[in-house]
């Protein structure tokens, strides 16, 4: 059965914006967008639905996310930090990632996943930290995700901070789940490292050989802070993405989350790899952990595709938008810097092209595409809507309460301003009983 939705904006790709614009879609696919009366035209039949003085647009694409990170908000360490180092080796490893099982996994990920769908993500790229729960913990999450109607890249974490041997299961963890979601139009997966200085060389091209082998894309954080670049340096004399170039890990399809603390001679090494390579802004998060504020508009400069994520610290997607559409412009002291169609596009089509790289069928309205977008109000705006300023006052002005609706492959995750699948109530109480039992110690891990 053909539907229509028409709305007072469509976003189209660009993005643009067209007045009056609606789209049409049969089941999960969007089979026209254009105008209304040109819609109608198509389809005399199909069901209408009419939003005025509101905004249809794509999805928003959450492209770097951990969604177990909820439970650990708030938490305060019970040894004493004395540096970054510190903090991975003496509290975060050892009595976070160390201790997170599949039940707390299970409570996180419905929690996070609520929130992100209440302010209009239709697809999100995860990684789990958790180097015991394994396979379990990502068909764990794929589980809630997939009750939730959301899309998801998903991926375990792996390194050799456990063991050699932990690594290289993680990994081959990694693969089978991917096996298992090859023809799963909402769950697919990628490799995941951790960073230079968890991952030598002999791991890294072992998991270079198992992306090749499986088709499988790499993601990684990349110099979240100055403690990693300066690390690689000690070890391996030059900067990390420098050394990532040498020993060929660039060479293939990668996302690289973070990318806060990059040299010139970094960024050239990233945007040479554009047709393969792109980068997750995940702004908000940077500056929780004082990492510093990425060179993003110098990537993009460079041609560089750059999506936006939260990194499961603030899950209103909107505040992430206007950390990223604001801090560049203090950071460079120019407010040209960063403007909102840039911002938008980012958390659009770019998080998709990010994340799937020429497969994306998400993050666009267009014939052909998925069938994911979102309504947002446009009630209560403090001046008057026009296609000059309209990114401007969605990013700076609109928050999750404004999103009435949300669709996934033509399904309905929220309609009219309330989550259809779980409730957060229930949701947030879970939450909270799994991070006491995090800080306890009460962990199914063995």
């Amino acid at each position: 059965m053909t539907r229509i939705v028409t709305a007072s904006y469509l976003v189209l790709p660009g993005p643009a914006i067209l007045r009056n614009g609606a789209l049409a879609y049969e089941g999960p696919t969007i089979c026209f967008v254009g105008t209304f009366e040109a819609c109608r035209s198509l389809y005399p039949k199909a069901q209408v639905t009419t939003y005025d003085n509101c905004v249809l647009a794509p999805g928003f694409i959450n492209a770097h996310m951990h969604l177990y990170g909820i439970i650990s908000h708030g938490l305060s360490s019970p040894v004493k930090i004395t540096g970054f180092e510190s903090f991975l080796e003496d509290y975060w490893w050892p009595l976070i990632e160390n201790r997170i099982d599949s039940s707390m996994i299970a409570a996180a990920t419905e929690a996070s996943a609520l929130q992100l769908v209440d302010s209009g993500v239709t697809a999100v790229c995860d990684v789990l930290e958790a180097p015991f729960a394994f396979a379990q913990g990502l068909e764990t999450e794929a589980a809630i995700l997939k009750k939730l109607g959301l899309r998801a890249v998903l991926s375990l974490e792996s390194s050799v901070r456990v063991s050699p041997d932990n690594g290289l299961s993680c990994l081959s963890a990694n693969v089978a789940f991917s096996k298992a979601h090859r023809d799963d139009p909402f769950i697919s997966s990628m490799l995941c490292l951790h960073t230079a200085f968890t991952c030598p060389k002999d791991f890294i091209l072992s998991a270079c050989r198992l992306a090749r082998e499986h088709e499988l894309p790499i993601q990684f954080h990349l110099n979240e802070s100055q403690y990693e670049p300066a690390w690689c340096e000690r070890h391996h004399g030059e900067r990390t993405a420098l050394w990532y170039r040498d020993i060929g890990l660039l060479d293939q399809p990668l996302l690289a989350a973070q990318c806060v603390q990059l040299s010139e001679e970094e960024i050239d090494a990233l945007s040479s790899q554009r047709e393969h390579l792109a980068a997750v802004h995940v702004p908000l998060s940077n500056c929780e952990v004082g990492g510093g504020i990425a060179p993003v508009p110098a990537l993009q400069a460079k041609g560089l595709t750059v999506g936006l994520g939260t990194d499961g610290y603030i899950n209103n997607f909107f505040e992430t938008m206007r950390g990223a559409f604001l801090l560049h412009k203090a950071h460079l002291l120019n407010p040209q810097a960063m403007p909102a169609r840039t911002v938008w596009k980012m958390a659009t089509e770019d998080g998709a092209k990010a994340i799937y790289g020429s497969k994306a069928t998400c993050g666009v309205l267009a014939e052909g595409k998925a069938a994911d977008f979102q309504v947002i109000s446009l009630e209560g705006l403090p001046t008057m809507v026009t296609e000059e300023n309209i990114f401007d006052q969605l990013i700076l002005y609109r928050n999750p309460q404004d999103v009435l609706e949300v669709y996934v492959g033509g399904q309905a995750v929220k309609k009219a301003g309330k989550t259809v699948h779980g409730d957060w109530q229930t949701a947030a109480q879970n939450c909270w009983k799994a991070s006491d039992r995090l800080a306890a110690g009460k962990t199914e891990n063995h």
